[in-house]
């Protein structure tokens, strides 16, 4: 054990120490952070440059129909000015300038707005709204029906904001978010699949380098095969273990630094919700204006409080591990196997099948995290660390649970035995082509 033991520190220390270990433990917490807050920063920045909008309405049907906002303003001119304004467009100081030259009901596409910069989506949406809110009004009077017009802006103002609260066993009532939900079931999964492959990628990598440089027959001389595998799996496990708890740590420090000093008032400031409104549809607008009153950090994480953090987390760990130490362990017994990096493939594409597998029944596991399906790739050891931590923010039942992590773990203590015994031979084996029936060979010879 003592010998396990320092291979293990070896492993660790090696790697903690590198760059790129250093690096990326600094930058990840920053990237994640920044995903979470940088949305919210650039909602709350206001364009306060008044931007003027001539308008050039040739059949007299729509003037002053546009209206002015705190940052977009329109000047209605004469109907025949078009070919003044294009000719003095830069010194008029005019933003744009919008040219309706046919009946919109008749022909939609008899409207052109002209600028010599791009148009921002605020400013077109603006305009489009405003003269659909007008052509919606001169259809429905064509109708003839008395109150047709309040009847229908009645109907468009019925909406349905759904709450959804989550109960706990002791009778408390929490908050929670069906989107919020989805997401950190997504992002778990991706998590999971991604920290899964890179470091099982690093055991094969670095028992390659050390059977192609020949240091391998000096370890083995004093270690056993088995105990050298060993060591180097949970040596790079512990590397894992330290970046992702690092990145956890920052990350919540970065965000709840970030939220003090530039969100201490938790809103999104309303400007910021106009600009959500005006690159939506009215409908569109109405619902989110209905269901969300604006970003509040407090509320979000009281979803996410809702959401057990603790317990997800904790059993994020567990399944990466248990995932690792299983994948690894057959990185482990490919490694062995190869002297170059050229016939890898043909070992690694069984090994990767299922980890890619996994990945799409957990993005389709959000959809419903009860089906069939992601119940027995939440089962299979080979799928149940990325599809599992997918159902995991679903509330999943006990029994499923501790069936899926005992499944597990039983699955990782045949992969371990399984690859051991190819790594014993294949660890020594140079210069000879390897093939799945050779493979066969040597598990069988080692256990003779």
């Amino acid at each position: 054990m003592s010998k396990i033991s320092l291979i293990i520190e070896r492993e660790y220390l090696t790697r903690v120490k590198k760059k790129s270990f250093i690096i990326m433990s600094i930058l990840g917490p920053i990237l994640f952070a920044a995903l979470m807050v940088v949305p919210a920063w650039l909602a709350t920045l206001e364009d306060d440059e008044v931007k003027t909008i001539a308008v050039i309405d040739q059949t007299g049907l729509y003037d002053r129909q546009i209206e002015d906002t705190d940052i977009l303003k329109f000047e209605f001119l004469n109907q025949n000015a078009e070919e003044q304004v294009r000719k003095d467009f830069d010194e008029s100081g005019y933003y744009a300038y919008l040219v309706i030259s046919d009946n919109l009901l008749e022909n939609p596409n008899a409207i052109t707005l002209y600028s010599d910069s791009q148009i921002t989506m605020d400013a077109k949406d603006h305009v489009k709204r405003s003269l659909r809110d007008h052509l919606k009004n001169q259809k429905l009077n064509s109708y003839q029906v008395d109150g047709l017009e309040n009847i229908v802006n009645e109907l468009n103002q019925v909406n349905i904001d759904i709450s959804t609260v989550k109960i706990g066993q002791d009778g408390t009532e929490k908050q929670s978010s069906t989107e919020l939900t989805m997401i950190i079931s997504i992002a778990f999964a991706f998590l999971s699949y991604m920290f899964i492959f890179i470091y099982g990628a690093q055991v094969m990598r670095g028992v390659m380098e050390e059977k192609t440089s020949r240091i391998v027959e000096v370890i083995v001389s004093s270690v056993k095969p088995f105990q050298l595998m060993m060591g180097k799996i949970i040596g790079i496990a512990m590397v894992a273990l330290t970046q992702i708890l690092l990145w956890v740590v920052l990350t919540i420090l970065i965000v709840t630094g970030v939220k003090s000093v530039f969100f201490s008032d938790s809103p999104m400031p309303n400007q910021a919700q106009n600009q959500i409104e005006m690159m939506q549809n009215p409908e569109a607008a109405q619902q989110m204006a209905a269901m969300e009153e604006g970003f509040n950090f407090d509320k979000v994480m009281e979803m996410v409080k809702s959401l057990e953090p603790l317990k997800t987390l904790l059993l994020f760990i567990f399944y990466f591990f248990g995932g690792y130490l299983l994948y690894s362990a057959l990185f482990a017994a490919v490694g062995s196997a190869i002297d170059h990096e050229s016939d890898q493939q043909q070992f690694m594409l069984p090994i990767t099948i299922p980890i890619i597998i996994s990945l799409y029944v957990a993005m389709m596991t959000f959809r419903n995290p009860g089906s069939e399906v992601a119940f027995w790739f939440s089962m299979i050891p080979f799928t149940s660390p990325i599809v599992m931590m997918a159902r995991i923010p679903f509330d999943v039942p006990l029994w499923e649970l501790m069936l899926s992590m005992a499944l597990l773990i039983g699955g990782f203590i045949f992969t371990t035995w399984f690859a051991g015994k190819i790594y014993r031979t294949g660890i020594l084996m140079y210069g000879k082509k390897v093939d799945y029936k050779e493979l066969w060979k040597w598990f069988r010879y080692s256990g003779d």
